[in-house]
Parts: structure tokens; C-alpha cells; sequence
């Protein structure tokens, strides 16, 4: 596997989190360790698994990071929707385009691991 830095994907979900860390710095101070972490967590699960999956040796291995990566992007997509019933934040359509575009490159990327 060619470096992880050089995937479109990773360095579209690494503008995710500098957006997810924006966003979730204007909301309550009460949501500190509950909404406000949970999303950066997620957020930062992406690259992060990403990169260590095209560490590993086998496209097996990389396959089952990206899908934790995709599932990380999903609980994100859920969070900042949560976030946006809950009055928090609002004009995400454009990080939830975003992240459409991700969990699409994670899938193509899965899908030409496997053959």
C-alpha cells in the first residue's frame, strides 16, 4: 500500500476533524465530556483507522480499518445531526455532503481491496 497521506480519503476526513473540532467548540459547556466527545472521537477515528489499516500487511487487514473507518464516519453523520435537533449547531449541509463523499471513497476503496 502506497502512504496513507497520499489517499484522497484520508485527507478529506482530516478536513472533517478540523471542521467536527469548530463546530463542536461553540457548543454548551455542559456537552464537554457528552456530545462534544463523542463526535470528536468519532471524527478522529477516521483518519486515524485509515492510516492504520495501510500499515497492515494484507488488504484483508486494511479492508476491516476502513470499515471501522466507515463506521466511525456513520456514528459521526448521526452525531451532528443529534446536534442539530438539540439547537447546537446549524449550516452542516455542506460536512454532511462531505461525509457522504467519504463513506462513497471508503466503499470504492473496500471494493478494490477485494479484488
Amino acid at each position: 500500500m502506497s502512504d496513507y497521506k497520499d489517499l484522497e480519503v484520508w485527507k478529506k476526513s482530516l478536513a472533517v476533524v478540523a471542521d467536527v473540532y469548530r463546530i463542536s467548540s461553540s457548543f454548551p459547556e455542559s456537552e464537554k465530556f457528552g456530545l462534544t466527545n463523542q463526535m470528536r472521537r468519532a471524527a478522529v477515528s477516521v483518519p486515524s483507522n485509515i492510516a492504520e489499516g495501510s500499515a497492515r500487511y494484507h488488504a484483508k487487514d486494511f479492508t476491516h480499518f476502513l470499515r471501522i473507518a466507515d463506521g466511525s464516519i456513520a456514528e459521526l453523520e448521526t452525531q451532528l445531526i443529534i446536534s442539530v435537533k438539540l439547537g447546537f449547531s446549524s449550516n452542516i449541509e455542506l460536512l454532511l455532503n462531505e461525509i457522504v463523499v467519504i463513506r462513497r471513497m471508503l466503499a470504492a476503496l473496500i471494493k478494490s481491496l477485494r479484488k
